[in-house]
């Protein structure tokens, strides 16, 4: 069985498990991830464990493995900050995705049962309502978590955990993006993927997800370098 994908937050009935040095760690995480804390701001330690409302050993811990994992940096006067990507980096970005995002979709389709169909197509669903409702945050978490259940679902941890990095390289400044474009211009190919996994088709899932991945990069690539033109 695949290891159940990181959650975007954690229940009550979970966190009473979850050690507490995680729990911050996920907290933190899912402020860079969703563009909570934007590239380049940079932010204290202390400030950030006012913001957790925890001590600052866990959230020391916390940045120490973000930082490890690429999303943040250390800066002098105890601040970290959330790193700045330049069109060459999204280059980069967009290489490694157009790869590993096909290949676990591939792997997905071939274990997909019903149930983790249903759960895509309901997370498809809200997708589009938060795109709908022009709702910013509902679709950069909705967004994530439909990448996160094919990466469960295919049942590559190692490769899962690679595609889980990008995400928080990116994340702070897919956050910038969607805010200047809106959520309407945001198309995205879920469905010719579902369409795709629920035939079987597992190459055709690959392509989709793959157009999918280079159109989304590319718009942050493409404002991203307009917004570095000189006025």
């Amino acid at each position: 069985m695949s290891k159940p994908a990181q959650k975007i937050g954690t229940d009550s009935a979970e966190a009473a498990r979850v050690p507490a040095h995680e729990l911050i760690y996920r907290e933190l995480r899912a402020l860079v991830l969703f563009g909570d804390l934007a590239p380049g701001q940079a932010v204290t330690i202390q400030g950030l464990t006012d913001r957790l409302g925890a001590g600052m050993t866990p959230v020391r811990e916390a940045i120490r493995r973000l930082t490890a994992e690429g999303a943040l940096e250390f800066r002098g006067n105890r601040r970290v900050v959330v790193p700045t990507l330049t069109a060459d980096n999204i280059s980069e970005l967009i290489l490694a995705r157009q790869w590993l995002d096909p290949h676990l979709t591939l792997r997905a389709t071939e274990r997909a049962g019903l149930e983790d169909l249903d759960h895509l197509t309901a997370l498809d669903r809200d997708l589009d309502a938060a795109i709908d409702g022009g709702d910013l945050r509902a679709y950069l978490e909705l967004n994530y978590a439909f990448h996160a259940h094919i990466y469960t679902i295919a049942d590559a941890p190692i490769l899962a955990d690679l595609a889980e990095g990008l995400w928080l390289r990116f994340g702070p400044s897919l956050r910038v993006v969607c805010g200047r474009m809106g959520t309407q211009n945001l198309p995205d190919k879920h469905k010719d993927m579902l369409d795709a996994m629920h035939a079987r088709d597992a190459e055709g899932a690959a392509r989709a997800i793959r157009e999918d991945v280079i159109q989304g990069m590319e718009q942050v690539r493409v404002s991203l370098e307009q917004n570095a033109r000189p006025t």
